[in-house]
């Protein structure tokens, strides 16, 4: 699809000059909750643009598991299909980047894009997820998404059984390497950036307990043979034959056009995401937030849902706004 070019053109949905840049919902990203919610909208005949840079969390990830009725099916051909689906009603998708937001005094949305078009909304729905920082470790990042996985609730059946490693880098990773014992009994902990003295009391009476082998000392590299891991190294030289190797990366939110908008921020373990309500509301009316743009945790299927009940909630809020008014 080129560069700022919109999908969805028929005479059914054909825009006049003075429409062709004013939509009652501009969503914001086009991964699984942006296009749950513009599914919603546009079924609820809501004149509706996705804006979506194109550049999906999962796509290092040649599967998604844990999707009822899509278990398995590729991130790719996930979104493909979500697409052609908003496409069926009236749904616009155009492939550019927001890259500034404001609110005017009436409530309405401004948005300018990357490629030059500034689309008006009177609701706005930020979808746009976040990014992985992966920890600096030589061959990690070639790894990611097929032997080197964050995961065992998306990654564990596949692996499972297979020598595995966590890599340590905060105190949170003994909760991973307990959690991986549950596919493969055959673990082991890297502590790399975690001293041996930062685990509690608690931690080693469980570790102990799940069979997972402590390792200290940091980690060097990976050793890969055939296009496979087959060891971690450690900076001593010591190798650990290793076949799978779990790395938390730092997400990264993206969230810089709630920041723009002024929506309330809280800060977690993981990352600024906004405060909202049950629905995806945030502190600024009109101004909605799904997927993992409103959390860490949101896998594929949750985002979907975040991403529907905004659309829904959105609906009504328009509705009773023409009605009062």
């Amino acid at each position: 699809m080129a560069e700022g070019r919109e999908t969805t053109e028929s005479p059914e949905t054909a825009e006049s000059p003075e429409t062709a840049d004013t939509y009652e919902v501009v969503v914001v990203g086009g991964g699984g909750a942006g296009l749950s919610a513009a599914l919603v909208l546009g079924r609820a005949r809501r004149r509706t643009l996705v804006v979506d840079a194109g550049e999906p969390r999962n796509t290092p990830s040649a599967h998604m598991q844990g999707y009822l009725s899509r278990d398995g099916m590729s991130p790719a051909e996930f979104l493909a299909v979500g697409r052609e689906e908003i496409a069926r009603y009236g749904v616009r998708l155009v492939r550019d980047r927001v890259v500034d937001a404001t609110r005017s005094t009436d409530g309405s949305f401004t948005a300018a894009l990357a490629g030059g078009r500034t689309v008006r909304a009177r609701q706005l729905v930020i979808a746009t997820g976040l990014k992985d920082e992966l920890p600096p470790v030589p061959g990690l990042a070639e790894r990611f998404g097929r032997d080197v996985l964050h995961c065992p609730y998306c990654h564990g059946w596949e692996v499972r059984d297979r020598p595995t490693g966590v890599l340590a880098t905060s105190a949170l990773s003994v909760h991973q390497a307990l959690m991986v014992t549950q596919w493969t009994k055959d673990v082991h902990l890297f502590l790399h950036e975690v001293s041996e003295s930062d685990l509690t009391a608690d931690d080693l009476r469980r570790l102990s307990a799940a069979g997972v082998t402590v390792v200290p000392g940091e980690v060097a590299d990976l050793v890969v043979t055939d296009d496979r891991l087959t060891g971690v190294r450690l900076s001593d030289g010591t190798v650990h034959a290793r076949e799978v190797l779990y790395a938390a990366p730092r997400p990264v939110p993206r969230n810089d056009l709630l920041i723009t908008l002024g929506a309330e921020l809280r800060e977690t373990p993981f990352g600024s995401y906004p405060v909202i309500d049950e629905r995806g509301l945030t502190t600024v009316p009109g101004l909605w937030a799904a997927g993992n743009a409103s959390g860490f945790s949101e896998q594929v299927i949750n985002a979907a849902s975040r991403g529907y009940r905004a659309g829904a909630a959105i609906n009504g809020e328009l509705l009773m706004a023409d009605l009062d008014a």
